[in-house]
C-alpha cells in the first residue's frame, strides 16, 4: 500500500493520537508520585471519562488540592451555565458568578433591591433563575452580565427550582402544605400549583415528570409535567432533601438517615438504599457517578452508579450543601464556610 494513501495517513494519525493520550496518562501518573501533589492519580474501576475531562488531561477521580473560592454569606445552591458556576448567597440576597475553568470571580449580582433570601437556582439556556424564599418571588437574570430581567411572584416560601425546557418548577412549603409550582419561563405566569408532601425541597426533571423530595413526609412525589398530575408517591429515607436524575434513575439524599435512595425512573420502584456521610443534602450526576454532599461530615461522597458503592469521600469546606457538575469538575457550596470547593 502507498504510504501516502488515505488509509495509511489515518493509521499514522490515529497512532499519534493514541500515543499522546497514553503518554499524557503516564505523565499524569508520574507527576502524582510527588508527595507534595494532592491529586489522586488512579481512576477507580468503572470510572469513565468524557471529552472535557480528556481535553484537560483529568485522569484523577477528584481534585484534592483544596481548591476553594470565596462567595457571599450563607451560600446555598449552585448551577452551571456552560461556562460559569452561579451560587445563591442567602443572607446577602445576591448571586456569585465564577468562571468554571479557574474560579475567577466574574461578579456578584443582587437579585432584588431588598432582602429576599435566594435559595434555589437554575439555568434555562439563556437566563439564571433564583427562588427567593424571603419574599415569594423568582428572579430572572441575564446570564451574560447578571442584569435583572424580571421578578415574578410565586408560591410562598419557595425553596428549590428545576427547568423542563419550557417551564420552571418551584418547590415551596407553607406550614403543613407543600407544593410544586409550574411557571412559564417566557412570561413567569403560573400554570399549575400541585400539592405534594410536607416540606418539599429538592426537585428534578427526567424528561416527562418532575420528582419532588418531601422532607417532612419522608417521601418523593412524581408529578407529570404536561398537566401537573401526581403520578405516584414513594417512601424513601428520613428527611429527603436533594434529588437528581441520572438518565435512567432518580437519586435522593436522605438527610435524616445518612443514606441515598435509588429509584427506577420508569416506575419509582426502590432499587436500593446506600450509606453516605452525615446529613446528606444534595445530589449531582457527572455522567458516570453520583456525588452527594454531606453537611455534617464536611465531605462529598462519590458513588458507583450501578451498585451504589462508595468510591470515596472527599473533604470540602464547612457545611456542604449545593453540588453541581461542570463537565469536568464537581462544585460544592460550603454553606457554613461562605466558600465553594472545586473537585
Amino acid at each position: 500500500m502507498n504510504s501516502n494513501s488515505p488509509m495509511r495517513r489515518w493509521l499514522l494519525v490515529g497512532g499519534i493520537v493514541v500515543a499522546l493520550i497514553a503518554a499524557s496518562s503516564v505523565l499524569a501518573s508520574a507527576a502524582t508520585t510527588d508527595p507534595a501533589d494532592a491529586l489522586t492519580p488512579s481512576i477507580a474501576p468503572g470510572v469513565g471519562t468524557n471529552p472535557m475531562q480528556v481535553a484537560l488531561l483529568r485522569w484523577y477521580p477528584a481534585n484534592q488540592s483544596n481548591l476553594q473560592f470565596a462567595v457571599g454569606a450563607t451560600p446555598e445552591q449552585v448551577a452551571f451555565d456552560g461556562e460559569n458556576v452561579w451560587i445563591t448567597n442567602n443572607v446577602d440576597s445576591t448571586v456569585t458568578k465564577l468562571r468554571a475553568n479557574d474560579g475567577y470571580h466574574v461578579g456578584t449580582f443582587s437579585v432584588s433591591t431588598g432582602p429576599v433570601a435566594p435559595s434555589g437556582i437554575i439555568y434555562d439556556g439563556a437566563h439564571i433563575w433564583t427562588a427567593n424564599n424571603g419574599n415569594a418571588t423568582l428572579t430572572e437574570l441575564q446570564a451574560s452580565d447578571g442584569t435583572i430581567l424580571n421578578t415574578y411572584p410565586t408560591t410562598a416560601f419557595p425553596r428549590q427550582i428545576a427547568f423542563d425546557g419550557t417551564n420552571v418548577w418551584v418547590t415551596a412549603s407553607n406550614g403543613s402544605t407543600g407544593t410544586v409550582t409550574k411557571q412559564r419561563v417566557s412570561d413567569g405566569s403560573i400554570q399549575k400549583v400541585t400539592t405534594v408532601g410536607q416540606n418539599p425541597t429538592g426537585v428534578a426533571f427526567d424528561g416527562t415528570s418532575v420528582w419532588v423530595a418531601n422532607g417532612g413526609s419522608n417521601t418523593v412525589t412524581r408529578v407529570r409535567t404536561s398537566d401537573g398530575h401526581v403520578v405516584k408517591t414513594i417512601a424513601v429515607g428520613t428527611a429527603p432533601a436533594g434529588i437528581a436524575y441520572d438518565g435512567a434513575n432518580i437519586w435522593v439524599a436522605n438527610g435524616g438517615s445518612n443514606t441515598v435512595t435509588k429509584l427506577r425512573g420508569s416506575d419509582g420502584v426502590v432499587l436500593g438504599t446506600f450509606p453516605v456521610g452525615s446529613q446528606p443534602q444534595q445530589v449531582a450526576f457527572d455522567g458516570a457517578h453520583v456525588w452527594v454532599s454531606n453537611f455534617g461530615s464536611n465531605t462529598v461522597s462519590e458513588l458507583n452508579l450501578t451498585t451504589g458503592a462508595t468510591f470515596g469521600a472527599f473533604n470540602v469546606g464547612s457545611g456542604p450543601s449545593g453540588v453541581a457538575f461542570d463537565g469536568a469538575n464537581i462544585w460544592v457550596v460550603n454553606n457554613l464556610g461562605n466558600t465553594v470547593s472545586k473537585l
